[in-house]
This record gives C-alpha cells, sequence and structure tokens, in this order.
C-alpha cells in the first residue's frame, strides 16, 4: 500500500506538468485584453523579462468566447472544414480499413505476409518521407486544393486496417469454423460474428482517427494553399499575438471535440490497445 502511494505520488508532478497548458489555457480564455496584455508584456513588446501569469483572473470576463462565437464567421468556415475532413477520412477508413483488415485476419493467400509486412513498413513510414510521391500522385489526379488531396491519402492509411486487424485476431478461429458448419456464409460470419467481437479495436481506431485528423497540421499545410479550405489546425496560427484571449477562447473550443470523443471512447481505447498487444 504504501508503495503504491510512493508511486502516485511520484506520478503526480508529472501529471501536472502535463495538464498545465490546459489550465493556462481555460484561465487565459477568461481573462480580459488588459490583463492578458500585462501578463504578455515582454511577449507584445519583444522586451526582456518572464511573463507572468494567474490561475485564476482577476475579473473574469466571456468576451473573448463572445467575440468568437458570434462575430467571426471565419471560425465557423474552418471549424466546417475540419468536421468535414475528419468524417469523410474517417467513414473512408470504415469502408476500406475493416474488409481489409477482416481480409488479412482470416483468409489464408499466397503473399499474404508479405502483403501484411508492406502494410508495416507503410505505417511506420512518417509523412515527411511520403509527402513528395503523395504530392506527385495528387498532382496527375488533379484533386490538389481540394479537400480530397487530404481525404485520399487518410482513407488509405495502414494504422486502422493493422488496429482492426488485431482486433479480428483475437476471435476464435473455431467459432468461425462453428459458423461455417451451420450453413453461414462469408459475409455473415463478417457481418454477424466478426464486427461484434472487434468492436473495441474498430472504435479505438476511430477514437484515434479522430484525434490525428482533427489535430493534422503537416498535410493540409503541404496541400491547401486556398485559406477558405484550411482546417482549425491551420486557423489558430494565423491568429495574431495581440488577440491572444481570442487564441485561447478559439483553442479551448477547438480541444472541447477532441475530450468529449476521448471521453466518449477511452473504454473502447483501452480494448483495441490490449487487443493489438496480444499475440496470435
Amino acid at each position: 500500500m504504501a508503495r503504491r502511494g510512493f508511486f502516485c505520488l511520484l506520478l503526480t508532478g508529472p501529471v501536472l506538468l502535463m495538464c498545465a497548458p490546459v489550465f493556462l489555457l481555460l484561465s487565459g480564455s477568461i481573462m480580459s485584453s488588459q490583463e492578458l496584455s500585462v501578463y504578455l508584456q515582454p511577449l507584445f513588446q519583444g522586451g526582456e523579462g518572464y511573463i507572468s501569469w494567474r490561475a485564476l483572473p482577476f475579473y473574469p470576463t466571456l468576451e473573448h468566447y463572445r467575440s468568437l462565437l458570434l462575430y467571426t464567421p471565419q471560425f465557423f468556415t474552418v471549424f466546417w472544414n475540419s468536421a468535414r475532413l475528419v468524417t469523410i477520412i474517417l467513414a473512408g477508413q470504415l469502408l476500406v480499413g475493416v474488409p481489409a483488415a477482416w481480409g488479412f485476419a482470416v483468409y489464408r493467400f499466397r503473399g499474404k505476409k508479405l502483403f501484411f509486412t508492406i502494410y508495416i513498413v507503410l505505417m511506420l513510414l512518417p509523412f515527411q518521407v511520403t509527402m513528395l510521391s503523395q504530392y506527385l500522385v495528387l498532382c496527375r489526379v488533379g484533386v490538389m486544393n481540394t479537400h480530397w488531396a487530404v481525404i485520399l491519402p487518410a482513407v488509405f492509411s495502414t494504422f486502422p486496417v493493422f488496429l482492426i486487424y488485431r482486433g479480428f485476431c483475437t476471435i476464435p478461429s473455431g467459432l468461425l469454423e462453428a459458423g461455417r458448419i451451420d450453413g453461414a456464409g462469408e459475409w455473415r460470419l463478417f457481418w454477424q460474428i466478426g464486427l461484434p467481437l472487434a468492436s473495441g479495436g474498430i472504435l479505438s481506431a476511430m477514437v484515434l482517427g479522430f484525434l490525428e485528423y482533427w489535430n493534422m497540421i503537416e498535410q493540409p499545410l503541404a496541400f491547401l494553399k486556398d485559406k477558405s479550405l484550411w482546417p482549425l489546425s491551420l486557423y489558430l496560427p494565423e491568429i495574431s499575438q495581440n488577440r491572444a484571449g481570442f487564441a485561447f477562447a478559439a483553442s479551448v473550443v477547438t480541444l472541447v471535440p477532441s475530450v468529449f470523443v476521448f471521453l466518449l471512447g477511452q473504454d473502447y481505447l483501452e480494448q483495441g490497445i490490449v487487443a493489438s498487444a496480444l499475440k496470435e
């Protein structure tokens, strides 16, 4: 018991340190512009010294949220861009990734290990390595500077296939054989046995996908030149320094969907991580 308490106490510091930026966002979003200008004076004027801060403002205000939600239509445009991109990407990953993962997990075919190894290698490659090849292909297809330039590469991402595949691998092969003996077809096995039993892996892939693509920066920055097509992740850095309170409020609103999705899917996320660690 004492050892457990010691580890909890030891981890309290890193946890508070990781949560500090969120608290700074929340407190800064309800500070008045005058109070923020006092605290951030070295940043605004380029002078020397350290930035001071208070956990709670002297006079809390919602002026930044009012300005953001009532008088900034551009914010709703970029918010819609992010929601549209994420929704289409996740729907496409379901349509492409789930059948692909089922095929790798259930069926035996020539070259299966080779193809899956290629999947793993592609999953490990960062975007910077594949950016040029994606750029050339997207230019050839003619979708540059459209949302499809971001959507298409993401739909065919290999990571959700791997995560869902590990979920399908937890289904006992004897259960599928029993279904075939009882006369169930391949589609019925997939729909009534595979999907319900691997739902944890599928939902964990969707949660991780949402968190990744809601905050993506490099892909839209490389493939979208028109600022009206930009998502929230590119809109936030465009806010000027003298509108710090507005930037804090916009960051908090941007953070809300991610927190909401994580809280809804954290149990499935744990199941998916456990399933991905199990050996076949």
